[in-house]
């Protein structure tokens, strides 16, 4: 039994299995900087009108949209809106957006009939400023619920719940994409969470909940979710009992969230037949919090397995058709809850602890269908920042002239853009070490980088590799890109040359 850092004084919690992550994940998302400022806070209304999210062909959302429709999704918090390396990968990978925190009772309603949403506000105006969905996250659960709910005479709790439902939902009708409507409502043997509600109405309170939205926004999609639900076992065969109840009964049930929080090398093989399952139900299913904790220091076959487990994950999802996209519970390394909460791990999502890629990102890439991303690293990077990463010494040895050709998108909203290029090796000879040039349009200042180092900062800057994506082999393609302020002037860049010989556009 260990405790659980945010619970209440004397509550512990147990876990279901030895390999079962226990249920803290969901609690509290790591704030990777500082407060919001007040220029996040006023962006929040005006940013990009027109313009989504980067589409590069490595982007993680364009390519699972190109999947059937599907999204590939992040987590984030209010602070993490001020961390500009953590948004431009979030702007640039990811097409839908979990508030991790702000969403939650204990935020929007930390006393009884008195509401907040200004934090999950924010988060809805920075996916709408960057053509993303969002997922509701969540309406009723056990955990970061306010005193004055368990407080309440069990004759009180179904009112308390309705309005809050209510509430919240109306004030974000046609904004949210889907609730979790009810959280994490099974232990790990497959019986009921004893919480306030289930204590106040037994089971029924999850139709309730689930009538109670559908009632405050019909056109928003519900959903159950849980961790450990991702194989076949006793949790999620309660899960599967209860969906078919639900159904049975009419109740406007439509997703079942996986979490899929993982230990490294425990991905069940047999979490796409266990969602098929669900969807046969005429369910959508949808992997919900993915993470895959490491044993500290990584390794690099550690590195190795958390790519094929990433993958595995992402192939189940697109086994099943009612699979509708995948999330990944944080950013990268440097704001994810897994080494919070579990003493000596960590290293659990796709990006490192300067939002460099990892593996698993390529193999991520790679099983939605991608193929332009050279491979990352698979030893631990440095501690330095992204934007101080030095470029690779090694002098570039082959590339003639002629022998390159340069795509790039633009993601332009207000006073700043994102931009994501790739180059490709269109000669006969591997390119080790490569330095892009470039001239900026007037007016545009790159305020930061991502797998490239840049300099200067405007006119005509080079674009250099860094240690672990020097290396282009023929007819393969590397990526980076960097967000920028402007002046109004949003055109792409021009005269691209790599080690000095043009490109062409491609």
């Amino acid at each position: 039994m260990r405790s659980d850092p945010h619970a209440r004084p004397g509550r512990t919690t147990t876990p279901a299995t030895a390999a079962e992550p226990l249920p803290w994940h969901s609690r509290r998302l790591t704030a990777a900087a500082g407060a919001v400022t007040a220029v996040v806070l006023a962006a929040g209304a005006t940013l990009l009108s027109a313009a989504g999210p980067a589409n590069a062909a490595t982007s993680l959302g364009s390519l699972a949209a190109a999947q059937g429709g599907r999204y590939f999704g992040t987590a984030l918090t209010q602070s993490n809106l001020s961390n500009s390396a953590l948004t431009a990968v979030a702007n640039a990978q990811f097409n839908m957006v979990t508030p991790g925190n702000e969403m939650k009772w204990d935020t929007t309603e930390p006393s009884n009939g008195s509401y907040n949403f200004g934090p999950g506000d924010q988060i809805v105006s920075y996916a709408q400023a960057h053509g993303m969905k969002v997922r509701g996250h969540n309406l009723v659960w056990q955990s970061q619920l306010p005193s004055w709910v368990s407080s309440l005479p069990s004759t009180q709790v179904q009112a308390a719940m309705e309005a809050h439902i209510t509430t919240e939902v109306t004030h974000y009708k046609g904004e949210v994409y889907s609730w979790d409507v009810v959280n994490e409502p099974f232990n790990g043997d497959g019986s009921y969470v004893s919480d306030a509600f289930y204590n106040a109405m037994g089971v029924g309170y999850i139709a309730d909940a689930l009538r109670t939205a559908h009632a405050a926004d019909p056109n928003a999609k519900l959903y159950l979710n849980d961790y450990n639900i991702e194989g076949e076992n006793a949790k999620s065969n309660a899960m599967y009992s209860l969906a078919q109840s639900l159904l049975s009964q009419g109740v406007p049930l439509n997703g079942i969230g996986f979490e899929s929080h993982f230990i490294l090398g425990q991905v069940p093989s047999d979490m796409q037949a266990n969602m098929q399952r669900f969807a046969s139900l005429g369910l959508d299913v949808a992997v919900t919090e993915l993470d895959d904790r490491i044993t500290l220091p990584a390794t690099s076959a550690n590195l190795q397995q958390q790519a094929t487990d990433f993958a595995n994950v992402v192939k189940d999802c697109l086994g099943v058709t009612r699979c509708v996209g995948v999330s990944q519970w944080g950013v990268g390394d440097a704001d994810s809850w897994v080494p919070g909460t579990f003493s000596g791990q960590g290293a659990a999502t796709m990006f490192d602890q300067n939002y460099q890629p990892k593996p698993a990102y390529t193999a991520v890439v790679n099983a939605l269908g991608g193929t332009s991303v050279t491979p990352p690293p698979t030893t631990p990077p440095s501690s330095a920042p992204p934007s101080s990463a030095p470029p690779s010494s090694a002098p570039p040895t082959s590339g003639a002239a002629g022998t390159c050709s340069v795509s790039d998108v633009v993601s332009a909203w207000n006073t700043g853009l994102t931009e994501q290029i790739t180059v490709k090796n269109t000669g006969t000879s591997t390119i080790n070490g490569w330095k892009l040039t470039f001239t900026l349009a007037s007016g545009q200042t790159i305020t930061n980088a991502w797998n490239a180092t840049i300099s200067p900062s405007s006119g005509s800057v080079s674009a250099a590799n860094l240690s672990y994506n020097g290396t282009i082999a023929p007819g393969a393609t590397t990526s980076f890109g960097f967000q920028a302020n402007h002046t109004g002037n949003t055109a792409a860049p021009t005269n691209f040359a790599l080690n000095g010989a043009s490109c062409t556009s491609g």
